[in-house]
């Protein structure tokens, strides 16, 4: 079963995702960039199967879609969260015993792993929603603060560089390419 559909596929996705404004506030901007590169993800995506998702497909790489998916996921948890929000859940795909979970371990449901990074970018949506981008997190790895505009900046950056590994795993999968 493909994750998602197929329906009026193109080569290069156009009409799929709306573009950001040029002009509007910053949180807008910011919001709807980090929106754009979060349907950019997914559309890399449409219409493979699990098996293709989880194909390492660039090696000696073990990037697949699926590990990317997984890992988007899990740190969509941790930066809004766990970081900025204080909020007392569990990390997903990752251990101390076993750190590269999100990209090894490609077993399991992928309509599970695409329905909780769905969950997990509709709770940071709501996080960012009732902050202001001067509020402040407080990073658990060095206990410096960071304002939600920094983090919005850094997940922009997350995803725009993650889609480019995206990218190279799609075509090389079925030669499909496209923005």
């Amino acid at each position: 079963m493909d994750t998602i559909p197929d329906e009026n596929y193109s080569a290069t996705w156009e009409g799929d995702r709306s573009e950001p404004p040029r002009v509007a506030s910053e949180r807008e901007i910011l919001t709807s960039t980090l929106d754009w590169h979060r349907r950019t993800f997914e559309l890399k995506c449409r219409g493979l199967t699990p098996e293709q998702l989880a194909l390492r497909a660039i090696e000696p790489s073990g990037l697949s879609l699926h590990g990317l998916l997984r890992h988007l996921t899990g740190t969509e948890r941790w930066w809004f969260r766990l970081q900025f929000a204080g909020e007392d859940v569990p990390m997903l795909y990752y251990s101390d015993e076993w750190p590269e979970q999100d990209f090894e371990d490609t077993g399991g449901d992928v309509e599970a792993a695409w329905a909780a990074w769905r969950e997990e970018c509709a709770r940071s949506r709501e996080i960012v929603a009732a902050a202001s981008l001067e509020d402040t997190g407080k990073s658990r790895r060095d206990g410096k603060p960071f304002s939600l505009r920094w983090l919005l900046t850094h997940h922009i950056a997350e995803y725009a560089r993650h889609a480019g590994h995206a990218d190279l795993l799609r075509e090389r999968i079925d030669g499909r390419t496209g923005h």
